[in-house]
C-alpha cells in the first residue's frame, strides 16, 4: 500500500535547528493532505503543520514564525524546517498523508526530536 519514511530527528540546544523530512512511497495516485503531529512523553498527539493540496499550509500557534513546512514539487517528500527550537518542542514527530485514492491515512514511524536546555 503506502508506506512513510521520516528522517533528521535528533538532539539540539535550545535555539538551535533541525530539519525533518518525509517520504511517501506505494501506490499513490494522489494525497490530499501531508503534514506533521508530535507526542510527548505524557502528552497527546497534536498537529504541528500540514500542507493541503499541495499549497495550503497549516500551523500550530506554538509553532508559527518558527517551524516551516514545505514540498518538494512533483514529489511526495514534504520537510519540516525547524528553528528557535525550545525544550518544550521535544517530542516524537510523526509523518502523516491521507492518501484520496486509498480514502485513508497513514503514519510513519516517528522520530524523536530532544532539545536540551
Amino acid at each position: 500500500q503506502v508506506q512513510l519514511v521520516e528522517s533528521g530527528g535528533g538532539l539540539v540546544q535550545a535555539g538551535g535547528s533541525l530539519t525533518l523530512s518525509c517520504t511517501a512511497s506505494g501506490s499513490i495516485f494522489s494525497i490530499y493532505v501531508m503534514g506533521w503531529h508530535r507526542q510527548a512523553p505524557g502528552g497527546e498527539c497534536e498537529l504541528v503543520a500540514r500542507i493541503r493540496s499541495g499549497t495550503v499550509v497549516e500551523y500550530a500557534d506554538y509553532v508559527k514564525g518558527r517551524f516551516t513546512i514545505s514540498k518538494e514539487n512533483g514529489k511526495d517528500t514534504i520537510h519540516l524546517q525547524m528553528n528557535s527550537l525550545k525544550p518544550e518542542d521535544t517530542a516524537v514527530y510523526y509523518c502523516n498523508a491521507y492518501v484520496a485514492n486509498w480514502g485513508r491515512e497513514y503514519w510513519g514511524q516517528g522520530t524523536q526530536v530532544t532539545v536540551s536546555s
